[in-house]
Parts: structure tokens; C-alpha cells; sequence
């Protein structure tokens, strides 16, 4: 019988990887950074290791939505107390806090268990173009065109 081989935590190589999100759609950037966080497009993946690499996420305050998305989109937070919740717009919380937008978006798309806060913590989120991670030599992740506005 064939027994399938699964990496050991020790030769799985984490790759960096700096993503720049200006004049990119919000979704689909999200739906790739959290493959390449998860390992999906190694061919070491395993669904129950955390095989995936670093992403570096700059520019996060060029982000773009498509539709109307960019008034009727909501963000809500709850305090924990009675009558906490707070509600926010996009175009709000964008001239805010614009690495919470990307942050929300892709841990929705990462697994909702132990392994998923484990893979969210390799995403780091930066505002403007600067980042303090160009010690570990990022590399470019190039994206499908179509992800982004035209």
C-alpha cells in the first residue's frame, strides 16, 4: 500500500511574499493572499499542517470595492456589553483604520479553527508603502490582471 507523504514541520520552507493593493478589488486579492498563506499553491500542501508562506499587504488604504459597496458596506463590532454594537461604513472605517478592511476579508476565507488564527498571524497589513519586513528580502507576488479595477 501507498502511504502519502506528509512534510515534516522542519523542511517546510516559508517564502515572504509583499503584495501591493493599490487599485486592487478587495475579494479577490483576499481570495489569493489567503491561498498563499494556506499553502495551497505548494505542492506540499496539507490540509491539517500550516505549509503556507508570509504575505506583506502595502498600500492598504487604495483598495478598491466594485458596485455601491463603498457607502452600503457594513462592519460591525460588538463591545460584549449591552447595546455595544457598533456599526461602521466601508468609506469609514477605510479613512480609519484601512488594514481592518483587508484583515477582515481575508481571515474570512482562512479555516475558523486553531490552524486559521495560526495562518492569519503570517499576514501583516501596512498602510502606506512602507513596511518594516525588508529583512527577510520579500518577494513580489504577482497577481492574476483580473483581479484588478480596470
Amino acid at each position: 500500500m501507498n502511504k502519502t507523504p506528509v512534510p515534516s514541520i522542519n523542511s517546510i520552507e516559508r517564502q515572504w511574499y509583499i503584495v501591493d493593493a493599490e487599485d486592487q478589488t478587495l475579494g479577490r486579492l483576499a481570495s489569493e493572499v489567503s491561498q498563499v498563506l494556506r499553502g495551497k499553491t505548494k505542492p506540499s500542501y496539507t490540509p491539517h499542517l500550516d505549509t503556507g508562506d508570509f504575505v506583506v499587504i502595502v498600500n492598504a488604504e487604495k483598495i478598491k470595492v466594485t458596485g455601491k459597496k463603498n457607502t452600503e458596506k457594513l462592519y460591525r463590532r460588538h463591545s460584549g456589553r449591552p447595546g455595544g454594537m457598533k456599526v461602521e461604513s466601508f468609506s469609514a472605517l477605510q479613512a480609519r483604520l484601512p488594514e481592518r478592511i483587508i484583515e477582515k476579508a481575508v481571515k474570512g476565507m482562512l479555516p475558523h479553527n486553531a490552524l486559521g488564527r495560526q495562518l492569519f498571524r503570517k499576514l501583516k497589513v501596512y498602510k502606506g508603502s512602507s513596511h518594516p519586513h525588508s529583512a527577510q528580502q520579500p518577494q513580489i507576488l504577482k497577481l492574476d490582471p483580473a483581479t484588478s479595477i480596470k
